[in-house]
């Protein structure tokens, strides 16, 4: 009786948390194709690019495919070891809407990105300037429209989630783990919510008025962050500006990492981050671990105790244990298969849920030392500390 009560508190617990995880995707702006604007103020795209001939030519490649009739884009070549600026150069000679910059060493006081993105932003002329990522892909109307759906609300700075591009078998079991836990982290309806401090933008893509930037500082003002995007958006609400956070996957993608050692360096760095600057978060922290933790282990444990106390004679109560062991199971299965779709994988990933969660799992507790121990993180070859 003992191990059946439980059993069943553990199985009403489950369902509870499975179906809270699943259901706080609360993105209820969404970015849908317009036609290019017939009064098109200029947009000057600025893009950061350290180490990143993988992917420059197809992200400047996208961007000048624009059906947006008045932009610019600048990419600054952030001191790359590899064929970067080669890259660049080739494809200037063939549009001249292209402009490389070569970037300054770093310096003194400066995180990286930051020191990056103040320099591609100084050479901008645009009334907009749209900061995108290396590993981020416009489609031809992505600038059409998020500017129709910046004006339609009247945005001050308007950011997306991108859709997310999944090609390994380590990206598709962990990154829609990852990404879900992100949706109960951040509150879309909070960000965009003026009344509320809540703010928070995606480095990947960012769409904000000069004028606005400028009246904040641009990135000079949160030079040593390294969370840089979110430094942003905070200065932005706090000053009284609209700050937006919208569904842009219909325009905009992202291959964040193409391999297994590439997303433990990315994502422990990305939950260091979030971690440091908001230590109350170590508690949510802790919380997701163990939440993996109880789907990578506790699951098959209970299923398997399950069965063995059924074979064992355990009658009816080992019966009953079992089945809520399987129907939460199920439960959380139907969840990842649904997550699977929305991720455009294929739907069997579902039955990778507990290694993934099992890694998220450590990258959390690796990620929530690196904090208490003070290491620090390293990222594109520059190591970091918070402050």
């Amino acid at each position: 009786m003992t191990y059946f009560i439980l059993s069943t508190l553990l199985f009403l617990l489950g369902l509870l948390i499975i179906h809270w995880v699943h259901n706080q995707y609360h993105l209820d702006i969404v970015v849908t194709p317009a036609p290019p604007p017939a009064d098109a103020p200029l947009v000057s795209v600025c893009i950061p690019a350290r180490n990143e001939e993988t992917n420059i030519r197809r992200c400047v490649e996208a961007v000048l495919r624009q059906d947006y009739p008045n932009f610019e884009v600048i990419v600054l070549d952030d001191r790359s070891t590899d064929s970067t600026l080669s890259l660049l150069n080739d494809i200037a000679s063939r549009d001249s809407r292209l402009i490389p910059v070569s970037g300054s060493d770093l310096p003194e006081g400066w995180a990286g990105k930051p020191h990056a993105l103040y320099q591609v932003a100084s050479v901008a002329r645009g009334e907009w300037l749209c900061f995108v990522d290396a590993d981020t892909f416009l489609e031809a109307n992505a600038l059409s429209s998020v500017y129709a759906k910046t004006m339609e609300i009247r945005a001050d700075l308007f950011t997306v989630i991108t859709s997310q591009i999944l090609v390994t078998f380590w990206e598709r079991t962990i990154m829609p783990l990852v990404m879900t836990a992100l949706t109960v982290g951040f509150s879309p309806r909070k960000v965009n919510d003026p009344k509320r401090a809540d703010a928070i933008s995606n480095g990947q893509f960012i769409f904000v008025k000069r004028s606005v930037y400028d009246d904040i500082g641009g990135h000079e003002s949160v030079k040593d962050k390294i969370a840089e995007d979110q430094a942003i958006a905070h200065l932005v609400k706090s000053k009284g500006f609209r700050l937006i956070l919208a569904d842009g996957g219909q325009v905009v993608s992202t291959r964040m990492y193409t391999s297994f050692a590439g997303i433990w360096e990315g994502w422990t760095k990305n939950i260091y981050l979030g971690l440091s600057i908001h230590p109350g978060l170590l508690l949510l922290g802790a919380f997701g671990a163990l939440l993996g933790l109880a789907a990578a282990l506790l699951l098959p444990v209970w299923i398997l105790a399950g069965i063995f106390w059924l074979v064992n004679g355990g009658g009816v109560f080992a019966l009953a244990v079992l089945s809520e062991a399987l129907i939460v199971s199920a439960y959380l299965l139907v969840m990842r298969v649904k997550a699977s779709a929305y991720f455009h994988i294929p739907a069997w990933y579902a039955m990778t849920t507990s290694l993934g969660a099992g890694i998220f799992s450590a990258m959390i507790l690796a990620s929530t030392w690196k904090v208490i121990s003070g290491r620090g993180v390293t990222w594109r070859g520059r190591r970091y500390h918070t402050k």
